[in-house]
């Protein structure tokens, strides 16, 4: 029978979760802030709907701030209207604050 080495117990050490890999990655290479835009725009459809993402044109955001062009007057309205809302439930899908205006074109 082997015995364990001491090099082994120093190697699980350093082992270091996925999850805990994949952040501090991010976070070095300052990648962060993009993937949770990437996050808004991609979950844009499961966010709000899939009546607001069929009349939904184009999304895109700039400088924090989340531009969505409407091809229906009438839900750009609403959306105006429930702008601060839409602002905290798109914040809440991502965990933490993105976006600091919601423009509706």
């Amino acid at each position: 029978m082997k015995k364990h080495s001491n090099s082994e117990n120093s190697r699980q050490a350093d082992i270091v979760t996925l999850k805990d890999g994949i952040t501090a990655l991010l976070k070095a290479y300052r990648l962060q802030g993009k993937l949770n835009e990437v996050t808004v725009v991609s979950s844009w459809e499961r966010i709000m709907g899939k009546a607001v993402a069929l009349k939904t044109q184009e999304i895109y955001i700039s400088q924090g701030k989340l531009f969505v062009r409407l091809s229906s007057a009438p839900l750009k309205h609403e959306l105006v209207m429930a702008k601060t809302r839409v602002l905290e439930i798109i914040n809440a899908e991502v965990g933490e604050k993105v976006i600091q205006e919601v423009v509706f074109l």
